[in-house]
């Protein structure tokens, strides 16, 4: 399988920067192998049994984008730069991140960044142009100051069109978030709305929740012209002993396991040891699902339009067929769907 088995042409204008409001009127394309139904994600009601079970992920994104000030005493005088800090992934030291800093030649190891009255941090190592950041406060201490002074972390693709600002910390998180460590969101997700989730648990339909922290890996492109050379990231993850009891008794019913996003998917494959039977997972998985590949535990997926040539097309083209996916982003680019974290949807039913 080569790269370019995965581009497709994306006008520029069909990149969302802001969700549909409210939440679950965003649209909805449901492809079968044989049809494409076009509507809202409020008709997701009509496309589920009462046996089926949705499988959602409850990480919390971080408000890891932070911006301050780095200062140094020089022969010229006090010198002040502003330095961009976004946070990846905590180290087991307490306090301690990998992050990305820009611009990272501009900060000496030992040196404090400050990002407000509470909030600072010190460079404690640089390595490969990420950086290892030690801050001054830890546990819900630090929550509660980042929370002050952190924003979210959008994409690139919405960065690049417009910053980050209040109404992306509602927006850019699930309305069940509640175990924080993702520097992305499930986007998937974001449709969801409290009359929504009303509806489905009024037609039986059921759900489990587990735990995958997206992280900043989920943009890096794929630079490989052979797929499978390709690397992935890891992220960690977990599924609870509960879940895994709720997700082995709808499997063994009949009923259909219908993750909400892909971080689920892979969270869940990533945890099946054979085919119909799944097991609880507590760790990183740097699983990469692709053509080819032949999934355990998911029946169905509900995701957002991905971008060309990234894994998460791949991903999709494994559950409906290379080909069958051409035809779908065809029609969505075609129709006027919103692509990527912001926007629209789709029920991906093999």
């Amino acid at each position: 399988m080569k790269l370019s088995d995965f581009d497709f042409d994306l006008p520029e204008d069909l990149i969302a920067t802001r969700p549909a409001k409210p939440r679950s009127s965003a649209r909805l394309l449901v492809a079968t192998p044989d049809a494409m139904h076009d509507g809202h994600v409020t008709d997701l009601v009509d496309w589920l049994n009462p046996s089926d079970r949705l499988v959602l992920n409850d990480t919390k994104v971080l408000p890891a984008r932070l911006t301050g000030k780095r200062g140094r005493d020089t022969a010229q005088g006090w010198q002040e730069a502003k330095i961009e800090v976004t946070l990846l992934e905590p180290q087991a030291e307490g306090g301690v991140w990998r992050a990305l800093i820009k611009p990272l030649k501009k900060v000496k190891e030992g040196e404090e960044i400050r990002f407000s009255d509470d909030l600072s941090a010190t460079l404690t190592a640089k390595e490969e142009g990420a950086a290892y950041v030690a801050f001054n406060l830890t546990g819900e201490d630090f929550d509660r100051a980042l929370a002050e002074a952190g924003s979210m972390p959008l994409p690139p693709y919405i960065e690049a069109k417009r910053k980050a600002d209040a109404q992306d910390k509602e927006d850019y998180q699930t309305v069940w978030a509640r175990n924080l460590g993702a520097v992305a969101a499930p986007t998937a997700s974001l449709h969801f709305d409290e009359p929504l989730l009303k509806r489905l648990i009024e037609k039986g339909v059921e759900f489990t929740h587990v735990t995958l922290h997206v992280g900043a890996g989920t943009f890096l492109p794929v630079k490989v012209d052979n797929v499978d050379e390709h690397k992935m990231h890891s992220e960690w993850g977990e599924v609870s002993e509960g879940a895994a009891i709720e997700i082995n008794t709808t499997k063994q019913r009949g009923g259909r396991v219908i993750p909400v996003g892909t971080t689920a998917l892979r969270l869940i494959e990533s945890a099946a040891p054979q085919p119909g039977v799944i097991a609880p997972f507590l760790g990183d998985t740097d699983i990469f699902i692709k053509p080819g590949y032949e999934f355990r535990i998911a029946d169905a997926l509900m995701t957002n339009f991905h971008l060309p040539k990234s894994t998460l097309l791949m991903l999709v083209s494994a559950l409906m067929g290379t080909e069958r996916m051409r035809e779908v982003y065809a029609h969505a680019v075609e129709d006027r769907y919103r692509f990527f974290s912001y926007g629209d949807a789709s029920l991906l039913i093999p």
